[in-house]
């Protein structure tokens, strides 16, 4: 290493340009407006920020926090709506992919998971999909997925291709 990095690599940080400046070299500029002085409470009757520091006197707010949701006894909103709905604890969720996708990326002959998150339609392979029958197929496909649409199934049977679930070809292996 010649001096000279040698000698800028140790001055970095130490010198700093001004706010606004062009950076020097190896300083790292530091933007207008991006550092700002912490609000200095209790500093005396004439800072206006003195003695209570902006709470007031007396007073649940001036003495702790008050929870988020909290009317003051009332009964709260989220108390007094009725609850809707039930979630299944077995509920699993899929990531939609429509054939028009697949017929974008120009894949073709076998498509699985892997495949998918090489052509980046997928992110990752442990994902759950399904495939969905929205647009059309023109080639000949053999998918293999966590779900079909019936139209999606319907479309790709039309084009010559099969399809196949993912959990069939695990509980075969196994």
């Amino acid at each position: 290493m010649s001096k000279e990095r040698i000698k800028a690599a140790l001055a970095f940080g130490k010198e700093r340009t001004e706010k606004g400046d062009k950076p020097a070299g190896n300083t790292i500029p530091v933007p207008a407006g991006s550092t700002k002085n912490k609000k200095r409470l209790g500093r005396g009757i004439g800072s206006k920020t003195g003695k209570t520091g902006g709470r007031g006197s007396k007073g649940q707010y001036a003495r702790n926090t008050v929870r988020r949701g909290f009317e003051g006894g009332q009964m709260p909103i989220h108390r007094r709506l009725p609850k809707r709905g039930f979630t299944s604890i077995f509920h699993k969720d899929f990531f939609p992919i429509n054939l028009r996708d697949i017929e974008k990326s120009g894949l073709t002959g076998n498509i699985d998971a892997k495949i998918m998150v090489e052509s980046k339609i997928l992110d990752n392979e442990g994902t759950l999909f399904k495939i969905l029958g929205t647009g059309e197929i023109t080639k000949a496909v053999h998918i293999v997925a966590d779900g079909f649409s019936a139209s999606a199934k319907a479309k790709i049977e039309k084009a010559g291709g099969s399809v196949k679930l993912r959990s069939e070809l695990a509980s075969k292996e196994a």
